[in-house]
């Protein structure tokens, strides 16, 4: 069974700040010749790492609610240049929105099992997409999302 990782987005105002972030530095890495990959870049390694990669995802905490989620394709630790153990979460640069799923900030990541996770969006829910960031946000904020 797939276990997901759950983080704040921090620096991201909205979904579409994180789209437009993601696309961003997939563009940077094409134009500088790199393999167009996305990742985050965690110090703390997964302990259950195959399952975080056996079909697990990375929900994004956005402004006090979980918004969307990436799969996660792979898990590659690393030492950074201080000599710190560290790990790329890869992910799908697919951003997949999610119910509004209200969560306290924490520092780090956490596991999320499929069972405490926000559904995605389904299509009867596609008007809250083209749904502009504040009235979403307004709207979340009264409880109404």
């Amino acid at each position: 069974m797939p276990l997901n990782l759950l983080k704040l987005c921090v620096g991201c105002d909205s979904v579409e700040d994180l789209e437009e972030w993601i696309a961003f530095r997939l563009d940077e890495r094409r134009r500088a010749g790199e393999p167009a990959e996305h990742w985050h870049t965690t110090r703390m390694m997964p302990t259950r790492g195959d399952e975080v990669t056996d079909g697990g995802s990375l929900y994004w905490v956005i402004k006090g609610s979980v918004q969307c989620r990436q799969l996660i394709t792979e898990i590659r630790p690393f030492t950074d240049d201080d000599g710190i153990g560290r790990c790329h979460l890869m992910l799908d640069p697919e951003v997949v929105r999610t119910d509004w799923q209200p969560r306290r900030a924490f520092q780090g990541w956490r596991y999320l099992k499929p069972a405490d996770a926000p559904a995605d969006l389904g299509k009867g829910k596609a008007g809250l997409v083209e749904m502009p960031p504040k009235l979403r946000r307004e709207l979340a904020d009264l409880g109404l999302l």
